[in-house]
């Protein structure tokens, strides 16, 4: 079994944004690139991995490029002390994380509600948390751009990410 996650990666310019404060901040900057979760880490077996596949080229096929919008820096806190750019609500991006929660898909959500986001910081102290926080917020954040790929990645030994398969967004816009 196979530890799995289902991403959008940002532009490689606002990934070297984002990574600008994850190389400070973050403790899995080395694991993976600056993304945006669609559906959390899950576990299947080697069985199940093809029929995930068909289903995600099938959600790919519906699915038209994603337009986001970064505009602010957010915490998680008092959950946990993890610092974010946080993305403006989008019903593209809510559709595809409610159908990644659904049949073949495993169904179990470590959190019931769906922020999408770029983490730049997490895993701080919160002597650290609360010293950071409020200058990253006072950071003007607009940014926008088209998303036309989602990665099914896997996590590898030594716990990075790796992406296993690219799906190209190919549904039309309403």
């Amino acid at each position: 079994m196979l530890n799995y996650g289902i991403v959008l990666f940002p532009s490689k310019p606002f990934q070297d944004t984002a990574n600008g404060l994850r190389r400070r901040y973050d403790a899995h900057y080395a694991n993976i690139p600056p993304h945006i979760t669609l559906k959390e880490s899950f576990s299947i077996s080697n069985e199940e991995l093809p029929k995930m596949i068909h289903m995600l080229r099938d959600i790919a096929r519906q699915c038209s490029p994603i337009d986001i919008h970064v505009y602010k820096v957010d915490t998680f806190f008092p959950q946990s002390t993890t610092i974010f750019y946080k993305l403006k609500e989008n019903k593209q991006l809510s559709w595809l994380n409610e159908k990644l929660y659904q049949e073949p898909f495993p169904t179990d959500r470590a959190h019931s509600v769906f922020i999408p986001h770029i983490t730049i910081a997490q895993k701080l102290q919160q002597a650290e948390h609360d010293d950071i926080v409020g200058q990253l917020k006072m950071i003007d954040v607009s940014h926008q751009e088209t998303i036309d790929r989602i990665q099914l990645l896997y996590q590898l030994d030594n716990e990075s990410w790796t992406v296993y398969e690219t799906f190209l967004l190919q549904g039309q816009s309403t």
